[in-house]
């Protein structure tokens, strides 16, 4: 099954197919995120998701295939040139610096836009402190109010509890600009409120800042909440995709999330997801 985007492709993944020795993690996936929406993948535990995840950001090299970043090829751009580029992301496991700040780690996001030399750091005049205090100010007035993570901004990261450190590690993302933010399970490990905290946020993101959204989540509540294209992967294979009502009412998604063909019986699984 597939069905039209809802605007102009920003990312397109053609063909690609990734192995680790006789394990193959991707066969010829081919998608495409549009600019301005929300896509998310989703299928069950193994069916490759991370690894596309990993391929798309640079971290995997693919045997096959091309990513193209609004219609260039990046499939040989390192992690840092691909970041550089607008492609920014978060972790399945919270990648953050636990023993800094709050606002320390949300400013190494902008790391990779930085045009201060050695020697303007080393001294910290001139360009170096110019471009620390618009970074400073920026990030304090635009990503932390977003956020409402203001009375948490001098804290350091390791005593924060999960739900505040999975919207500090959104928060970096948003400081590399993105033009694509990739969200690696970004409500994993939450409750209710704090799942419908980032939902908001997600949503913003898009709304607001004009970001287009990549999402990879197995709450199937949220990803037909908010998400407007859905991808299902499974066995490394892309086996459906479309709007969110069309994939729920797929027979080779529900086969695949429950080993068999019962559509009411994933229909009413995620309604009791949603009112639970």
């Amino acid at each position: 099954m597939t069905s039209e985007l809802p605007g102009s492709p920003v990312l397109k993944v053609e063909g690609v197919s990734l192995a680790f020795g006789g394990v193959r993690a991707l066969s010829k996936v081919s998608l495409e995120a549009a600019e301005g929406t929300i896509t998310a993948i989703i299928g069950p535990n193994g069916a490759g998701k991370t690894s596309l995840f990993n391929a798309i950001s640079g971290f995997y090299r693919p045997a096959e295939g091309r990513i193209l970043f609004e219609g260039r090829d990046i499939s040989r751009l390192r992690p840092p040139a691909r970041a550089k580029l607008g492609l920014a992301r978060t972790f399945q496991n919270i990648a953050l610096f636990r023993g800094m700040t709050v606002l320390d780690n949300i400013k190494l996001g902008r790391h990779a836009h930085l045009r201060t030399n050695v020697l303007d750091a080393l001294f910290y005049w001139g360009r170096a402190q110019r471009e620390e205090l618009a970074l400073r100010q920026e990030i304090e007035e635009r990503i932390i109010d977003f956020l409402e993570i203001q009375h948490i901004r001098r804290a350091p990261v390791g005593a924060l509890p999960y739900g505040l450190q999975k919207r500090v590690e959104l928060a970096r993302a948003l400081a590399m600009r993105p033009k694509i933010l990739m969200l690696d399970e970004p409500v994993a490990g939450m409750n209710r409120e704090e799942t419908e905290d980032m939902a908001r946020f997600i949503l913003d993101v898009k709304e607001e800042w004009g970001v287009t959204i990549l999402m990879v989540e197995h709450d199937m509540g949220m990803v037909m909440d908010i998400s407007d294209h859905v991808i299902v992967l499974n066995f490394g294979q892309v086996i459906a995709q479309g709007r969110p009502a069309e994939v729920q009412r797929d027979p080779a998604v529900v086969s695949a999330y429950l080993g068999s063909g019962d559509v009411g019986e994933l229909s009413r699984r995620l309604h009791a997801r949603q009112a639970a």
